[in-house]
């Protein structure tokens, strides 16, 4: 019995323009503007971008993930204590040797922005896949949300503490974040054409000033040698040795996990990246090499931007304390460690223009976190006809996102640190769920001593993802509640799409409509809905066992695959055709 498979041999023509009339009120119609044109402008966009060379798209994904030096050092401190250093350097050895290598291959085999939640889907059959990614989306919602909330939040506490913000600002950290979190939709409402000029350089500016305070710090810690003396003794004298330290620093540091973020951010901004003038559309080697340039560059830089060591040993402890429940306000370094040190050092002059810095690139990344939460709804539920018709429209979903903002501004306080544990939570759920994704992928090659490598790697992730989720409740709770409404609407437009038209009608040409015809000589006709990764005969193989298995389809009756597209252009579904016979 051989198998043959078609090639490339039909295009489907899916519109559904009638469905996307606007509206006659002109307050609905400005509502659902964008019904009749596919696609959300913004960094996670479906659209067709015009690519750029990787390290401006690294500037992109820098916005959220270079941000994080605003506040991780003060997050770590109060976790670790004086251990922060050694929990850091942890986190900086799984970051280079776990969390990289596991999104280079996630790049590799995901290159047109699906992603590790993409890779999920497909490794798993059936409903178990699709669960599971609502799940996953479920926590990518908490992440992103939580980056809105928490970088707002730390934007106005950089704002509140300068030395020249008026004093009417002491005590507002509410209502100054709230007032950062509305504006964010209008960003992209109007469009993203000029994301990357602008990341570029925020990320220029903001890396530059850090790298001044890093210099200026290590200069005084030599100038000052009794600093690393005093932290050394510390140490010894609250941990006794140092494989005591060791230990203790490997159970710290799940605390510090938010400085990880940036890596599905940078997986997700492949299509930006301009790839060689020989790339392949299924597999385009040069966007792949660039990508891993992208995330090894960036991975490099905040490892090298070792800052935990210069805040724990010149700010003295009482700084970094959190606010307290009874008022008590926080200390002058909390959620601004490299701050409290520009302005001590360098003056107040330098000190403001790295606050400005930091609010910018902390609102920025907010801005770009709004239209990955707006993408993950196009990007995933259309598929699975799980998607209300209106979630193509953009701004709907931006006033629904924004109300979360508020309503979590409001429940956290405006608090850096109590944010700090479900953004952790969000950020490892989803890196937890990448090494099991690129686990099995690995060990579905027939590749055993790269699958033990990742086998490693991912338990290290779900270790760290387990202790952050029962130490710090708070992200598993917001995680929860993501996942129920996704779960919940999901469900509910699923039972109601079932009474739409959704494919109006499929143009074959010659070749398929002869396929087509021998076909239906045989008997019935039965056509599998596919999203092609790889197009080999392997994976057309697994796809067919498990619809066989799954419909029970006799292995004599022949199947012709109709693969759906990842992207939407201008209004129409393009796609081609496979077809697989048994003879």
């Amino acid at each position: 019995m051989t198998r043959t498979r078609i090639r490339c041999c039909v295009q489907n023509c899916c519109d559904r323009s009638g469905a996307g009339q606007a509206p006659a009120h002109p307050f609905k119609r400005w509502l659902f503007a964008g019904l009749e044109v596919k696609g959300t402008q913004g960094p996670h966009t479906e659209e067709k971008e015009i690519e750029h060379p990787w390290w401006k798209v690294m500037c992109l994904t820098g916005v959220d993930y270079f941000s994080t030096l605003g506040y991780q050092p003060g997050i770590a401190f109060l976790a670790a204590g004086a251990l922060s250093p050694m929990a850091t350097l942890v986190l900086v050895i799984l970051t280079l040797f776990g969390a990289l290598p596991i999104y280079r291959h996630v790049a590799t085999e995901s290159p047109h922005e699906e992603g590790s939640i993409a890779m999920l889907e497909h490794l798993l059959t059936w409903w178990n896949g699709k669960l599971f990614a609502l799940t996953l989306l479920g926590f990518a919602s908490t992440d992103f949300m939580i980056t809105i909330t928490l970088s707002a939040a730390n934007a106005s506490a950089h704002l509140i503490r300068n030395p020249f913000a008026p004093r009417f600002f002491q005590g507002q950290a509410v209502p100054i974040t709230l007032f950062l979190v509305g504006p964010l939709g209008a960003v992209f409402l109007k469009g993203f054409k000029e994301a990357i000029g602008i990341a570029v350089t925020l990320v220029s500016a903001y890396l530059a000033l850090n790298l001044i305070v890093v210099i200026i710090g290590l200069e005084r810690i030599a100038a000052h040698p009794h600093v690393f003396a005093d932290w050394k003794a510390a140490l010894f004298s609250a941990n006794g040795s140092p494989l005591a330290m060791i230990g203790l620093s490997l159970l710290l540091f799940p605390k510090l996990a938010l400085g990880l973020s940036g890596f599905e951010t940078g997986v997700s901004m492949m299509p930006l990246v301009k790839g060689a003038a020989d790339d392949q559309e299924l597999r385009p080697a040069g966007k792949i090499r660039h990508t891993h340039y992208l995330l090894f560059t960036a991975a490099l830089i905040m490892s090298l931007f070792f800052t935990a060591l210069i805040t724990t040993l010149l700010i003295r402890t009482d700084a970094f304390r959190a606010s307290g429940a009874n008022g008590e306000p926080a200390g002058p370094a909390n959620g601004r460690a490299l701050a409290y040190l520009a302005h001590q050092f360098l003056g107040d002059g330098f000190g403001t223009v790295y606050d400005l810095s930091t609010i910018a690139i902390l609102w920025f990344a907010g801005a770009s976190a709004m239209a990955g939460l707006l993408n993950i709804v196009q990007r995933y539920l259309p598929r699975y006809g799980m998607a209300p018709e209106w979630t193509r429209a953009s701004r709907p979903l931006v006033l629904i996102y924004t109300a979360i903002g508020f309503a979590l501004t409001l429940i956290f306080r405006a608090d850096v640190d109590a944010q700090g544990g479900a953004y952790a939570t969000g950020v490892l759920v989803l890196m937890a769920s990448a090494a099991v994704a690129v686990t099995l992928s690995v060990w579905r090659g027939a590749r055993p001593v790269k699958g033990i490598c990742f086998g490693l790697v991912t338990l290290v992730f779900v270790y760290t993802t387990l202790v952050n989720v029962v130490e710090r409740p708070d992200g598993l709770k917001n995680g929860g509640f993501f996942i129920a409404a996704i779960v919940l609407s999901s469900l509910v437009s699923r039972l109601w799409r079932t009474t739409e038209l959704r494919v109006e009608k499929i143009t074959l040409d010659s070749e398929a409509q002869r396929f087509i015809n021998e076909m239906d000589a045989q008997g019935e006709l039965r056509i599998i809905a596919n999203q092609p990764r790889r197009c080999d005969n392997a994976e057309y193989s697994r796809r067919e066992q498990e619809q066989r298995e799954d419909n029970n389809i006799p292995s004599n009756e022949p199947i012709v695959f109709l693969p759906y597209p990842s992207t939407l252009v201008s209004g129409i579904h393009r796609t081609r055709m496979f077809g697989q016979k048994e003879l």
